[in-house]
């Protein structure tokens, strides 16, 4: 099997699974208009996130990496009355797409986009001792994934929910020789991760209509 034929179940799944969705999908065409990289989760792994969060019942939910707004719309619509979520975002063209988005999606009332570098914003939620998120979902630059972290284990508690994207790179996080920085990262994120005893973790390989990738699932406080 190749890409396209990936690419055809993922399709295959879209249309059997997940109702058409016009918001979700303006977003993603507001997205390539505004020139932003077609990075997003698949509509399939956004519902994941949804399902993930509805699940456990999370009512804080915290993402590194906010883009266009394509994953948080799909996690805030999961979050009960009061429920909230903090997106992280570097890029303040990027976060004004995101907001738009949001807004037309009904859900910017339980958003909060915070724009600049990650480590800087996830130091100032630990300043303002800010409640323990219920389910943290990384999918930032990945050279900054070791750093991501141990920094939003300080904003976890007992059962957690931290989910990492993108960390199997094709395949090459396998490869101990590899040069390229972003699975050298992803490689010491593993580590670190397995290294941690607060931690208990897994990960899953994917293919899709993005590619072949995987996720790492990382639970808080759970043996």
């Amino acid at each position: 099997m190749d890409d396209s034929r990936w690419a055809e179940v993922d399709r295959y799944i879209e249309n059997t699974l997940l109702p058409r969705d016009a918001v979700l999908e303006a977003a993603l065409v507001d997205a390539a208009a505004a020139g932003l990289p077609a990075i997003n989760v698949s509509p399939a792994q956004g519902k994941l996130l949804y399902i993930l969060a509805a699940a456990m019942g999370a009512r804080r939910i915290l993402e590194l990496g906010t883009l266009a707004g394509y994953s948080a719309i799909w996690m805030a619509r999961a979050l009960p009355p009061g429920g909230r979520l903090v997106t992280l975002e570097v890029n303040p063209r990027h976060a004004d797409v995101a907001r738009r988005n949001l807004a037309r999606a009904g859900v910017a009332d339980r958003v909060d986009v915070r724009v600049g570098p990650a480590l800087d914003e996830l130091g100032r939620l630990a300043a303002e001792r800010a409640e323990p998120f219920d389910l943290i979902f990384i999918d930032a630059d990945k050279v900054g994934y070791p750093a991501y972290f141990l920094a939003v284990l300080a904003l976890s508690r007992p059962g957690t929910l931290i989910l990492a994207d993108n960390i199997i790179r094709n395949g090459a996080v396998a490869m101990p020789g590899s040069t390229d920085e972003n699975v050298r990262a992803v490689r010491r994120f593993n580590e670190i991760v397995a290294a941690e005893p607060r931690v208990t973790a897994t990960a899953i390989q994917t293919v899709g209509a993005k590619g072949y990738d995987g996720f790492a699932a990382i639970v808080v406080g759970v043996d």
